[in-house]
């Protein structure tokens, strides 16, 4: 979470904190939770039941979860979706990081290209 960076508009150092993270329920646990909080950066994060449970056994309140958020996610996996389609991605073949880069780039490429 330390390396992601927003590209700021124009020029000048990288933004580091993002206005919001946005994640499946794999990712609903409490140090996660606590490090966004602590770094004051929003989450949509749905809660998985046992997290769910143990709240209404504390007699606490659930978790309000933005949703129209939530949707927006979706645009997200349907890429991911489309470039696993491509072989190489999908088992990563290259043992390198830049050569994987290289390898996402071409099929990014490939999708938006005609």
């Amino acid at each position: 979470m330390d390396r992601i960076k927003v590209a700021r508009p124009g020029r000048g150092r990288p933004r580091t904190p993002p206005d919001r993270v946005v994640a499946d329920k794999g990712c609903s646990a409490r140090k996660i939770r606590a490090y966004l909080r602590r770094r004051g950066i929003a989450c949509t994060i749905p809660e998985r039941i046992d997290q769910i449970n143990g709240r209404i056994r504390r007699g606490s309140a659930r978790c309000r979860l933005d949703k129209a958020a939530y949707r927006r996610r979706n645009v997200v996996e349907r890429c991911f979706s489309r470039l696993k389609q491509n072989r190489a991605l999908a088992t990563r073949y290259d043992k390198r990081a830049a050569h994987f880069k290289a390898m996402v780039t071409l099929a990014c490429l490939r999708l938006w290209l005609p």
